[in-house]
């Protein structure tokens, strides 16, 4: 159940945690360059399930958790270094400064941050904004590009979902 309203964007019905899981797979299978990529949802909406495919499909081969507490965890796959954050305990904005948030992107990075409304104003622009809702007994997932490489991203997902 593809519905694309407009170029930049791309939604689809995830019926359970494996498809879930599938998507983020796919989303890191069409990722060919450092990325960013924001993930909303609420609290249990599946964004660490879709962090988890989208890190084993580029060859993690362990355990992908929350980094609820740790602020980000990292994941070394070549070529990539992978980092994922989430920022919901963040009290303000300026502890990402302390954490030396910049240096985490760079031309070898690819970065999901959970709850990056929290960090607001010290990151970067996302390539990619993600948002999973629950409906029913279903999620929704909603991708919207805001950079040329975002909507590569978006173009190749759809040839890969098709």
């Amino acid at each position: 159940m593809t519905n694309n309203d407009t170029p930049n964007t791309y939604h689809d019905c995830l019926i359970d945690s494996d498809q879930t899981v599938k998507m983020g797979r796919d989303i890191a299978l069409s990722v060919d360059q450092a990325t960013t990529i924001f993930l909303h949802g609420d609290l249990g909406a599946g964004k660490t399930t879709l962090t988890r495919g989208f890190v084993q499909a580029l060859g993690h081969k362990g355990n992908v958790k929350s980094p609820t507490y740790t602020l980000v965890e990292p994941y070394e796959v070549t070529p990539w270094n992978i980092y994922h954050f989430d920022l919901y305990r963040l009290c303000d904005p300026e502890e990402l400064e302390f954490m030396g948030i910049r240096d985490y992107f760079t031309d070898t990075s690819l970065c999901l941050i959970e709850w990056p409304q929290r960090g607001f104003g010290l990151l970067p622009q996302a390539d990619i904004e993600l948002s999973l809702t629950y409906i029913d007994t279903h999620r929704e997932v909603s991708l919207t590009s805001n950079t040329p490489n975002g909507q590569k991203i978006i173009n190749s997902l759809i040839a890969r979902r098709a």
